[in-house]
């Protein structure tokens, strides 16, 4: 395994508690609760504030109109400055549940847009978004004023489960001014428990066991292949836990999507890729089922000199 893949390794499973980059002020982090308990808390006081709390559902009601997280309003009062009716939260959110850590997990979204245009993201994927991230008494800990481009194995764990849900724009149109305009893309909130945010990491401005309520924008997304093998990463997940690090095909240390040969038959995977295009998950020579490039069995090469 060469340092460019150890300097890989290190800052893409380490950086999964990053959906921001805070100062550098110094902040205190308490021993870990039990998640099991913590989760009860945080599904408690998320309840609460999703049945006390509104926003204003008749402001989106043009389906043609892109809009955008500012003008998402969220407060405890009924009506609007207009005196129109607000939308309590909780009648409109959708629940989700997802496994972390080997504990399950509760979260909330409210759907706006859910986009119908661009693909959906992979667990894996670089994504282009606008956010703002807030607490749950309102106070603001980030926001983003152009899209932020973040790679989805560097954000809370919550980013994951909630924006595989939603499409990218439908188009995207390059301004003469050189502005992007995008049209049609995934759009909401998510309510996510401190399990699925930053749990006892706290950061500046967000306290420890915070639950994490997150405006977004969903622009783009592309997927990544970390070991520029021919197998996208999100592909490397073999056994379909969305955990790429626990996947080892041949069981020397480096994870398969980091791993150049993954079934250490002394062929490197882009060159099981037998067809020539450019995916080396179809190449199967003795018909098992299973692909050359995770088969030891199978040494077929596309060079012609190995």
């Amino acid at each position: 395994m060469n340092y460019k893949n150890i300097f890989i390794l290190i800052t893409t499973i380490a950086a999964v508690f990053f959906a921001c980059t805070p100062d550098d002020d110094e902040v205190s982090i308490p021993p870990p609760r039990d998640r099991g308990e913590q989760q009860i808390t945080d599904d408690e006081l998320l309840l609460e504030y999703l049945q006390t709390h509104y926003y204003n559902k008749s402001f989106f009601s043009d389906p043609t109109i892109d809009y955008s997280k500012e003008d998402i309003i969220i407060s405890e009062s009924p009506l609007d400055e207009d005196g129109n009716p607000n939308e309590l939260l909780w009648n409109d959110v959708t629940l989700g549940m997802t496994s972390y850590l080997e504990q399950d997990y509760v979260y909330y979204v409210l759907d706006l847009n859910p986009g119908l245009g661009g693909p959906q993201p992979n667990f894996t994927d670089n994504i282009s978004i606008n956010y703002t991230g807030l607490l749950q008494d309102g106070d603001i800990f980030d926001s983003s004023v152009n899209p932020a481009v973040f790679n989805l194995l560097g954000v809370v764990p919550g980013w994951k489960d909630v924006l595989q849900d939603f499409k990218t724009a439908e188009s995207i149109f390059e301004n003469s001014d050189g502005t992007v305009t995008y049209s049609n893309y995934g759009f909401g909130v998510m309510f996510l428990p401190s399990g699925l945010g930053y749990f006892n990491q706290g950061q500046v401005g967000i306290p420890s066991y915070s639950n994490l309520i997150f405006k977004f924008e969903l622009y783009d997304s592309s997927p990544v292949d970390n070991d520029s093998d021919g197998v996208l990463t999100h592909i490397e997940d073999v056994n379909g836990n969305e955990n790429i690090a626990d996947d080892d095909t041949d069981g020397d240390g480096v994870p398969n999507f980091l791993d150049v040969d993954d079934d250490g038959d002394g062929v490197l995977t882009i060159y099981e890729d037998l067809n020539n295009d450019g995916d080396p998950t179809n190449d199967d020579s003795d018909g098992d089922g299973i692909p050359n490039y995770l088969d030891a069995d199978s040494t077929e090469s596309n060079q012609t000199d190995t």
